[in-house]
């Protein structure tokens, strides 16, 4: 059984986790009697720990805001769990513009972890690969990131100063809807008050941000991620593509996803046979075709190009290729 400091340790560990906890509970999980709890958590206090006593049939002590951070407990698996976040969001290019931030919380944890627990650590960060790591991933202000998600969670206007891809400058008031983060890059999507239409935009481009009074009604079942990829699907680009593949949604999905084509069902001519029945119809819109040919070849499925032609001379040009591959030697 620990001694009286480690009991108030476990003390603050458990108010750490959140809620209120009753006297009762506490006194259960350290052993102790009721006014021992009591005590503890006077010593808490007299530590600049911010406990308060919540009174009523369900009251008991649960931890305040305050304005110095109380001490942070982390079990090792804890630890662990917290480093790896750290060390997948500055891979995945999910970190803000302030990127020291995540190494010197990463450095202030590992001064503390047990030598064996750090070793394992590194051991598995150099053996720790991640795909579609961005190569120069677009960080958003920290402020600005934290002000929009208090809009979208408090339904709360937000003014924003964005530059856009052209570098033109405007002010704009957004209702956001929700934050996506995606291939390294942050978004938020909302509705532009003064364009009146949804929008989606980059939030590394947001150079200023702040809450404006009100507050707006959000549609129901609202589902960001789709807004966000069925719009990179229907993005103006410079080719319009237009395919018909014979095969099921989940082959076609392996290979184009939704942030890149949009799938409909093929409407078969009169007499077409059940085998017209598993003709879907896809269509992307991109900036370039060239990667196009090798997509529709991985999937191994018979498909119609509808246009535009310069693409149908691109997949020819490829079949010759692998055809003169397969005749070598």
């Amino acid at each position: 059984m620990p001694g009286p400091t480690g009991r108030v340790l476990t003390l603050l560990e458990l108010l750490q986790s959140g809620g209120t906890r009753t006297v009762a509970e506490l006194a259960d999980r350290l052993g102790v009697e009721g006014r021992t709890v009591r005590r503890y958590v006077s010593q808490l206090i007299d530590l600049d720990v911010p406990v308060e006593s919540v009174r009523g049939r369900y009251g008991g002590y649960r931890l305040s805001p305050g304005y110095r951070l109380p001490p942070l407990m982390l079990s090792d698996d804890e630890a662990l769990a917290v480093l790896l976040g750290l060390a997948a969001g500055r891979r995945a290019g999910l970190t803000t513009t302030e990127r020291t931030a995540s190494e010197t919380a990463s450095a202030k944890i590992r001064r503390v972890l047990p030598k064996h627990i750090a070793r394992r650590l590194d051991t598995l960060l150099s053996a720790l690969a991640l795909t579609d790591e961005p190569r120069e991933p677009d960080r958003p202000d920290a402020e600005v990131l934290l002000t929009v998600a208090d809009g979208v969670r408090h339904r709360r206007p937000v003014s924003v100063h964005y530059i856009d891809r052209d570098g033109r400058h405007s002010e704009r008031t957004l209702h956001a809807y929700g934050i996506v983060a995606h291939a390294g890059r942050w978004y938020v999507t909302g509705r532009d008050d003064g364009m009146s239409e949804d929008r989606t935009f980059r939030l590394d481009r947001i150079a200023t941000a702040r809450a404006l009074p009100g507050s707006f009604e959000a549609p129901a079942e609202i589902d960001t991620v789709q807004r966000l990829v069925s719009g990179f699907a229907t993005a103006e680009y410079q080719h319009e593509v237009s395919l018909r593949i014979h095969g099921t949604p989940e082959q076609i999905r392996v290979h184009l996803p939704a942030s890149v084509a949009s799938l409909a069902d093929h409407e078969p001519a009169a007499g077409g046979g059940p085998a017209a029945e598993h003709w879907i119809r896809v269509e992307l819109r991109v900036q370039r075709l060239d990667w196009l040919p090798r997509v529709l070849a991985s999937l191994d499925r018979p498909f119609v190009i509808e246009r535009p032609d310069e693409l149908r001379t691109l997949v020819d040009a490829l079949s010759q290729r692998l055809a003169a591959y397969a005749r070598q030697a």
